[in-house]
């Protein structure tokens, strides 16, 4: 594709990455062209995924001009929603040419080959486009569903994360034992690696209880039904260890145990402890790690069954943006928001690390410098604030957010604190319309507070 020309003007650039070009800046306007040109089009895009359960997106384009543009906006729309709210089949309506522009961007070999193999594997169908006259596309389905915020008995709050677990014994929502275990299971291929390190945490913490009631796993990943569907935990598993082994990890730790066992993602979890923290609703919940990790609690404090993954949201569409190995895209989230960010900006801030360091142990070399004072790192830590800033508000155009909750590796330390000011400075000059809260837990609820939140996970009647 070509680049995308609508460019928008910033009033905050990260320093360290002049190129970037915020997707919601840019977007507004491509859509001011179209209203000044009084040519448009009508486009709705469906989305059905599991259950039965359709999202509907309305938005328009140029109608008889601009096809090269209006199909890098649609693209980046579809590929957008479609990591934010899941699904695995996608109905379209508006240009023919568009559509089809999608269903060869999505065919075996085209440029989103990954994503609809991603989304096949997580639906357990073939992902499919289809193309609709307006008047036959399906009617919006969502369905949401109440989760956590169970504190009584005996519980464990596991937390897989990908440089760390980390494990809470509850009792009656009081915590009585944290603890955190360094490990590496993006590096490990054996799953039996991964299976005796959560049943290591776990143990650990049942020994500090005269019983275990029940199990709340947070893990960074796509799970239905508490089967693993994806998750780069599991990277470097094969896939015939994956199935055999990986898919039902969680299920064979609550059979070994004999206690039942609830697991969602780590997003999911974050927003979740941010809802239960605050005691409010509409909050979305970040997680910057290995990953970036997202979750919704919607305004009746429910969770909504999207996939939430905004690690593939596009944020930027500067054509030299960063790729990120797994996809094959272009700016998205995961290198903006998560260890790889830091590391990609530390070099543009001349701080050289080493290569056969872990990411988690160069994020700590920068994390050093910043209690150093270190200028380089604080420089690190605004630009990824400035980012944050400006994909917030083009977050919030797919969710209500009163609060944004923070959470993550990432974000430990005094660059948390350079993050999330820079964030709301973003905010509130360049989108005043948006009345959002960015706030930031404790350093002890930021590296311990999903596994808490974990815990409450199992409905369980004692």
């Amino acid at each position: 594709m070509s680049e995308f020309r609508y460019k928008a003007t910033l009033k905050h650039t990260p320093e360290l990455d002049e190129e970037f070009r915020p997707i919601v800046l840019d977007n507004r306007e491509y859509i001011n062209a179209i209203d000044n040109a009084g040519d448009s089009q009508i486009v709705k895009i469906a989305l059905e995924r599991n259950e039965g359960c359709v999202s509907v997106i309305e938005t328009k384009v140029f109608g008889n001009r601009e096809k090269d543009q209006n199909m890098i906006y649609v693209e980046r729309l579809v590929k957008t929603i479609l990591w934010l709210k899941g699904g695995w089949r996608l109905f379209f309506a508006g240009p023919e040419y568009i559509g089809e522009f999608l269903k060869e961007a999505y065919s075996e070999g085209g440029i989103r080959s990954f994503d609809a193999k991603f989304m096949s594997k997580v639906y357990d169908k073939a992902f499919v486009i289809e193309i609709l006259p307006i008047e036959k596309m399906p009617k919006e389905n969502e369905a949401a569903k109440p989760v956590g915020r169970n504190i009584n008995g005996y519980r464990i709050g596991f937390d897989a994360g990908g440089s760390d677990r980390k494990v809470s014994a509850v009792i009656d929502g009081n915590s009585v034992y944290s603890e955190e275990v360094v490990w590496h299971p993006k590096m490990m291929s054996d799953p039996k690696y991964h299976y005796q390190g959560i049943m290591d945490s776990i143990k650990r913490a049942a020994a500090q209880m005269p019983k275990v009631d029940a199990i709340g796993v947070s893990a960074a990943g796509v799970y239905i039904n508490n089967q693993v569907k994806a998750a780069s935990l599991f990277l470097k598993v094969s896939s015939e260890d994956f199935d055999k082994h990986v898919k039902n990890i969680f299920i064979d730790v609550s059979k070994e145990l004999g206690v039942p066992i609830e697991v969602t993602n780590d997003g999911d979890v974050t927003a979740l402890a941010g809802a239960m923290s605050l005691d409010k609703n509409c909050v979305l919940g970040i997680a910057m790690g290995t990953s970036e990790a997202a979750g919704y609690v919607n305004e009746q404090g429910y969770i909504t069954g999207w996939l939430n993954e905004l690690a593939f949201v596009p944020i930027d569409y500067s054509p030299i943006a960063m790729i990120d190995e797994w996809s094959g895209d272009i700016g998205c989230g995961v290198k903006y928001f998560s260890q790889d960010g830091v590391i990609k900006l530390a070099l543009k801030a001349g701080i050289m690390l080493d290569k056969d360091k872990t990411p988690a142990e160069n994020l700590k070399v920068v994390q050093d410098l910043m209690k150093k004072d270190d200028q380089r790192a604080t420089k690190i830590y605004e630009s990824i604030g400035c980012y944050l800033g400006y994909a917030i508000a083009y977050y919030a155009q797919f969710y209500k957010i009163n609060y944004v909750l923070l959470l993550g590796r990432v974000t430990s330390g005094r660059g948390g604190m350079i993050i999330l000011k820079k964030a709301q400075k973003v905010l509130k000059e360049e989108f005043s319309e948006l009345h959002i809260k960015v706030i930031m837990p404790d350093e002890k609820s930021r590296r311990v507070g999903q596994s808490l939140a974990a815990a409450s996970l199992p409905k369980v009647n004692i």
